[in-house]
C-alpha cells in the first residue's frame, strides 16, 4: 500500500472543493434556465395574442376616423343653417324697420282717428 503525499493530499482536497463548487453552481444555473424558458414562453405568446389586439385597435381607429367625419359634415351643415338663420333674421329686421317707416305712421293715425269717432258716436249716444 502507498501512502499518500501532502501534495496528493492537497490536490485530492481541492478536486473535492472544486466538484462541491461545480454542484453548488449547478443549481441557480437550472434555475435560472427554467426562468429563461418561462420568459421565452411568455414573450412567445405576447406576440401571438398582440396581433389580433392591433388588429382590432385598428378596426377601431378606422371606425372612429369614419364617425369624425360624419360629425365634421354635422359640423358644416349646423353652420350652414345657422349662417342662413342670420340671413332670415337680419331680413325680418330689416322688414320690420320698413313696415315702421311706410305703414306705422298712417296706420297710427287711423286708429287715432277711428278711436276719436268712436269716442264721438258714444257721447253722442248719450
Amino acid at each position: 500500500m502507498t501512502l499518500m503525499t501532502v501534495g496528493e493530499i492537497a490536490g485530492l482536497i481541492a478536486a473535492i472543493a472544486a466538484c462541491v463548487f461545480v454542484a453548488l453552481a449547478a443549481v441557480p444555473l437550472l434555475k435560472a434556465g427554467r426562468t429563461l424558458d418561462e420568459v421565452r414562453l411568455a414573450v412567445r405568446d405576447l406576440g401571438t395574442n398582440s396581433v389580433p389586439v392591433l388588429q382590432e385597435l385598428k378596426g377601431t381607429v378606422a371606425a372612429t376616423n369614419t364617425e369624425l367625419a360624419k360629425l365634421g359634415v354635422v359640423t358644416d351643415d349646423a353652420s350652414t343653417v345657422s349662417g342662413h338663420a342670420t340671413v332670415v333674421s337680419e331680413n325680418a329686421a330689416q322688414l320690420s324697420t320698413l313696415f315702421a317707416a311706410t305703414l306705422g305712421g298712417p296706420l297710427v293715425k287711423t286708429a287715432a282717428f277711428t278711436y276719436g269717432v268712436r269716442k264721438a258716436f258714444k257721447g253722442r249716444k248719450k
